[in-house]
């Protein structure tokens, strides 16, 4: 086992290349470590983190809002995450978006285009989401591993039977596989589990419709309305308001990725420059995420009609056939393995890199060491990277156990980052860039469509707000079951 000292949390030099001159060549403009990526492992991890298992709840999104406005909501906001995803890539480099000195992260960016309290704005309502998602990720694939479960006692037992079975054990098997897989070191490395999450997010989604389309063939026809679920029949006045607002806020909080965005365009290769092939990867990752939304929302609505479940995988809308159930929700947990780590690597980049640079001269923090895995060449071992990594995901596991509510804080949480992340800060730093003047045509409209994703934002805060009151009012920490 070998050692040294790293000048960088990030850069890990390769003796060799520096004593044969050859350095430059194994090192970007900045020093750092040569980028490989491209357009297709941004595409991918695009759709690890855009194509959630909520996927599989749209179903009960356009049962709430119709037929008429439910694929309006859907195709609206892929435009507008697509519209301002552009306007965020060309803000990685600054001032020019070709040649311009790079911004590593979200906050870099912010602080290079805006500055002042928009950086910690935009820190808080980053990390503060990522957080988030990791832990609802822990509560959502511990319901498919229990779904699983479920599914082999149902059929064996009848559907009659309850069936009950605790999310705990299955919580604590997810974070053991995460520990094990926090330890790659960064971003740049993920491509493969990036890729494997993926594909697994075609596989359940793809199973969904399936079985949606067979149900709708097989008939008796569900019933289903140009406007969604009937006051006086389905729900009451104030129920249809509220899920109303949760309805968009899901689908508006579907397909943002922008807490994501610069660390994967941080892993792209040039040329061709960063901004085009992430422009790229943003086309292709949005317009198949939203085939796929379309398709299972509106097929899924015509299965189940008004009386859509919140997932019709876990939430049992199948029962049979059972294998394929089974296989669709191991494919929905194998992806949640994947997708906790996409937005995990950016919570531990910013602290490691904190910390590197608070503690320069800290051997347990900076020192790594060489270990040779057969078959896969030298890995860099790090004591801290170690430590904090497996603190981290034991937290958000007991988090997840003690609030098993959790996902309906996450809607809250959803609403108070999409705002700032996905719409504000890439607007306005296009304005700052671009020295737009005021009341321009161009500038008014991009105010109006800021302001009134800042309104959807509040609804779907009040709508989250309104559902964890009633969940609050059952809650019993680490009792949680299916």
């Amino acid at each position: 086992m070998a050692e040294f000292q790293k000048p960088s949390m990030y850069i890990d030099h390769n003796p060799s290349t520096i004593e044969n001159g050859d350095f430059r060549k194994n090192v970007d403009d900045d020093g750092r470590p040569k980028r490989t990526g491209t357009w297709v492992t941004a595409s991918a991890h695009i759709i690890t983190a855009v194509i959630g298992s909520g996927v599989l709840s749209l179903a009960w999104a356009i049962a709430q809002l119709g037929w008429v406005a439910g694929p309006i909501v859907l195709m609206i906001f892929s435009f507008i995450t697509y519209f301002t995803s552009t306007l965020l890539a060309d803000s990685y480099r600054s001032p020019d978006p070709v040649s311009g000195k790079r911004n590593y992260t979200y906050m870099d960016v912010v602080q290079a285009n805006l500055g002042g309290r928009k950086v910690q704005l935009c820190g808080l309502a980053q990390y503060g989401n990522l957080i988030g998602v990791t832990i609802g990720y822990t509560i959502t694939a511990s319901i498919s591993m229990v779904a699983v479960k479920r599914s082999n006692c149902f059929h064996k037992h009848g559907h009659h039977v309850k069936c009950h079975t605790s999310n705990n054990p299955f919580m604590i098997i997810f974070a053991c596989f995460q520990i094990l897989l926090s330890q790659i070191p960064n971003f740049h490395k993920l491509s493969w589990l990036s890729i494997l999450a993926a594909v697994m997010s075609f596989a359940y989604s793809s199973i969904g419709l399936g079985l949606s389309v067979a149900k709708v063939i097989d008939g008796p026809t569900a019933r289903t309305t140009l406007t969604g679920v009937t006051v006086g029949v389905d729900v009451s006045g104030s129920e249809k308001v509220w899920r109303t607002f949760q309805a968009i806020g899901d689908i508006a909080f579907a397909y943002a990725y922008s807490t994501v965005l610069v660390e994967i365009q941080d892993t792209l290769g040039s040329p061709p420059a960063e901004n085009k092939s992430m422009k790229r990867a943003t086309s292709i990752g949005i317009s198949t995420t939203t085939v796929f939304y379309v398709l299972c929302g509106t097929v899924g609505y015509a299965a189940f009609g008004n009386d859509a479940p919140g997932n019709f995988l876990t939430g049992f809308g199948f029962y049979e056939p059972f294998w394929l159930v089974d296989i669709a929700n191991i494919c929905i947990a194998i992806h949640l393995i994947g997708a906790y780590q996409v937005f995990c690597q950016p919570v531990y980049g910013f602290v490691e890199s904190k910390c590197a640079k608070r503690w320069p001269e800290s051997k347990f923090i900076n020192r790594e060491y060489a270990v040779n895995i057969p078959c896969c060449g030298a890995y860099y071992f790090n004591s801290f990277r170690l430590v904090w990594r497996t603190a981290y995901v034991v937290m958000t596991a007991i988090l997840a156990m003690l609030f098993p509510f959790f996902n309906d804080f996450l809607g809250l949480l959803g609403a108070a980052s999409f705002w700032p992340l996905t719409v504000y800060f890439p607007i306005e730093m296009y304005i700052a860039r671009t020295k737009m003047p005021k009341f321009s045509f161009t500038w008014t409209w991009m105010k109006i469509l800021s302001w009134i994703c800042l309104v959807i934002s509040l609804v779907a805060a009040a709508a989250s707000m309104q559902g964890l009151a009633t969940d609050v009012k059952k809650y019993k920490p680490f009792q949680t079951e299916q």
